[in-house]
């Protein structure tokens, strides 16, 4: 029997992400003896009840047994769920876990289960961006670079030990949906590695996380994809590419609101004599927004509602933006921004 075949896993997760270390842990020959994934959930424009793409994977691929309890709490809001899951685990008595955007708390029961405990693989450098949504966080907030964190679970929200760390500096033009597809692929290698160490009997040194440091990266909401345009473009423009393609940010043209899928920033050099919001140009090459601190925002693709995403200049045909057109500014919020 190969060290591989000889490492149990089970493995939690529910989106892409988790999707993609599922694969890499099956293809590389260790045996998954149970998941867990977030129930099937309404999804599409029929509101059809969907499977996430880990149930997905293990399904196409006989991966057994799959629990979608929807808590794992056996005090919580659904007692025989949990209870009926965890049983499940601890008769399968998993040698590890990995864990990866599960998306629900495990108890302490649950993290002391597997004989190696539970690893978990973080989409960040961590301490910075522990919680929901770390690529996103990364990006909006202007960082130079991002990574993968494996860390060995505790009751902390991502505070465990770190196992190892890979960085990937982020790119000018990298969204949320360029940058998650790095770091899925990364994920998936490192905690190959990793399990690889652990079947053959190597111990995974453990860095307690440094105080210093710490962010939180909260969930994404739909009500912060308006564009306060009396911010800087830079900001702006890294606004842009964070919610790309999740929740997308939006510019409202009257009662239109208008999605925002690539901007690049301008620096006009001195104060712009126009009010933020105002278009300044718009042709094949974008439309050029006035900005907060004489900045301008360049945006290259754009989607009405109902439509699909266009290039600006197919945007501009059905849609025309003369100069001096305004958009709106969001009303809450706007004691805070920036650029005002």
């Amino acid at each position: 029997m190969s060290a591989a075949k000889s490492l149990r896993v089970a493995f939690a997760g529910t989106p892409e992400f988790a999707r993609v270390a599922l694969e890499a842990i099956h293809a590389a020959g260790f045996p998954v003896v149970a998941l867990l994934s977030q129930p099937d959930r309404p999804a599409g424009r029929g509101m059809q009840l969907q499977a996430s793409p880990v149930k997905q994977y293990a399904v196409a691929n006989g991966l057994e047994p799959v629990l979608q309890p929807r808590s794992l709490r056996r005090t919580g809001k659904y007692p025989e769920e949990a209870a009926a899951a965890v049983d499940t685990l601890a008769k399968i008595a998993p040698d590890v876990m990995v864990v990866a955007a599960y998306g629900l708390i495990l108890p302490a029961e649950v993290l002391e289960l597997p004989r190696l405990g539970c690893l978990n693989i973080h989409a960040s450098l961590l301490p910075r961006w522990r919680g929901a949504a770390p690529i996103h966080r990364a990006i909006e907030a202007g960082d130079a670079e991002t990574g993968i964190t494996l860390m060995q679970m505790d009751e902390g929200l991502d505070t465990g030990a770190m196992l190892s760390r890979e960085s990937v500096p982020i790119a000018a033009d990298d969204s949320t949906g360029t940058l998650h597809d790095k770091l899925a692929s990364l994920g998936g290698r490192m905690i190959v590695d990793a399990l690889r160490k652990l079947a053959a009997g190597e111990t995974l040194p453990a860095t307690p996380q440094p105080d210093a440091g710490v962010t939180y990266a909260e969930k994404i909401g739909k009500d912060e994809a308006p564009l306060d345009l009396r911010r800087p473009a830079a900001e702006l423009a890294s606004q842009v590419r964070a919610f790309n393609p999740f929740p997308g940010a939006t510019l409202q043209l009257d009662s239109t609101v208008i999605k925002c899928w690539q901007a690049v920033p301008l620096s006009a050099g001195t104060s712009l004599p126009h009010p933020a919001g105002t278009v300044l140009a718009a042709d094949a090459s974008g439309v050029i927004i006035a900005c907060g601190n004489g900045s301008a925002l360049q945006v290259t693709e754009l989607q009405k509602p109902g439509g699909r995403r266009q290039p600006a200049q197919q945007f501009l045909q059905g849609t025309p933006l003369p100069p001096g057109t305004r958009f709106a500014i969001p009303v809450e919020g706007a004691d805070s921004a920036a650029g005002a």
